[in-house]
């Protein structure tokens, strides 16, 4: 018989393991992955400062662990070079996999702006548990640290990095903390946040180019406002992109994401998709709720129950403990407007449609206790 393959070991690669050996014990199943197939949490990373943990601190289990525990086997540094879907297989640079049901966890890739400049290849992204341990160890003895983009990852790694000693320079061309996610009110309760940290903001320009310094060590980063940035290190947090490009070459269909149905299954016969790199009904959900709930469900259809997967009230919690942040963004394309309520940087904005419904909400500060009775309140993002 031949395996299930699951090519990747994140969150979304191990968790499927996890649930579908609560409901299969015996069907062999083969974790192929890039990296060194340690198990680990990867919302944990942009803490590792402030809790002073290291790379294998972060880590919670070896591959030899994992395939103990699951009865699985795990083969770390694996570069998948392709899929056949018509015959069933996985090729590999120097062989070949043949799969009964194929779970593409593939994870999204950091997307770095283009950049000019002698040291742009010095440029780092912590997008996995070795990107970390590299950023850790190039850090010891450094003093700062400049980060692109005011996003999600750039805002927590910049309260991180704060907590562990650094002197941080953020830089944000959308003129605000968490453009995309949050209403203006509760972007500049997060911003005066980490500016008690002693975050120093520069909204509105574009990072042109790194630099050398020519007049000692470290980098220079220069904006298009004519700025130019001294720190040790530069980090790029400019956002992700779902990785599509081996599912694309394989003639599966792709959109922003691999297109799933309700039940993960992508168009291609027992080929499945989930978490950052899936697409699923239209949402592209890179958090840690919609992986769970993917997880959960992919399991059971794996294991002869076909079950489309629902996605509740999917809040998520932004990890800036200097202003503490949920949010429930609002329907993509949806007409509505939000209703601010401030006091400081406590904030609740509530977005509400034509019909005065709550479709999403933003909570900083001390509203974030308000988040369960507005949960209560939500529909569910797909029942």
């Amino acid at each position: 018989m031949n395996p299930i393959v699951v090519i990747g070991s994140g969150l979304a690669g191990f968790n499927t393991v996890k649930e579908f050996r609560k409901l299969d014990k015996e069907t062999p199943v083969v974790v192929l992955t890039a990296d060194d197939g340690r198990n680990y949490s990867k919302p944990m990373l942009s803490t590792g400062f402030t809790k002073d943990k290291t790379a294998d601190q972060l880590a919670m289990a070896t591959p030899e662990q994992v395939a103990e525990q699951f009865n699985v086997t795990v083969r770390t540094g694996v570069h998948v070079a392709g899929i056949d879907t018509d015959k069933q297989r996985v090729l590999l640079p120097d062989d070949h996999l043949d799969y009964s049901a194929l779970v593409l966890a593939l994870g999204a890739d950091t997307w770095t702006p283009p950049l000019e400049g002698d040291a742009v290849g010095e440029v780092f992204s912590v997008n996995d548990l070795m990107d970390y341990a590299r950023f850790r160890q190039a850090l010891d003895g450094k003093k700062s640290v400049t980060i692109l983009g005011g996003g999600l990852i750039g805002c927590e790694f910049a309260n991180d990095l704060s907590n562990g000693g650094f002197q941080v320079n953020l830089v944000e061309p959308l003129g605000r903390c968490l453009p995309m996610l949050l209403p203006e009110a509760a972007s500049a309760a997060v911003g005066r946040g980490l500016e008690s940290l002693g975050v120093t903001f520069h909204f509105g320009p574009l990072a042109k180019a790194v630099h050398h310094d020519r007049e000692g060590a470290g980098l220079v980063t220069e904006l298009s406002d004519g700025t130019h940035l001294k720190s040790d290190l530069v980090l790029s947090a400019i956002g992700l992109r779902p990785r599509i490009d081996i599912a694309k070459d394989a003639g599966l269909r792709t959109n922003r994401g691999i297109l799933t149905d309700r039940t993960l299954r992508t168009s291609a016969d027992n080929v499945y998709a989930l978490g950052d790199c899936a697409e699923v009904e239209g949402h592209v959900l890179p958090y840690v709720l919609p992986l769970m709930a993917g997880a959960r469900a992919l399991a059971k259809t794996l294991a002869g129950e076909p079950t489309p997967v629902s996605y509740g009230v999917m809040p998520v919690t932004i990890k800036t403990p200097a202003c503490p942040v949920v949010v429930c963004p609002p329907p993509e394309e949806l007409d509505g407007e939000w209703e601010v309520q401030a006091d400081g940087n406590d904030v609740q904005a509530l977005f509400r449609d034509k019909e005065g419904a709550l479709r999403g909400y933003a909570l900083t500060g001390e509203a974030v206790k308000e988040k369960l009775k507005l949960n209560k309140e939500l529909p569910a993002l797909m029942p």
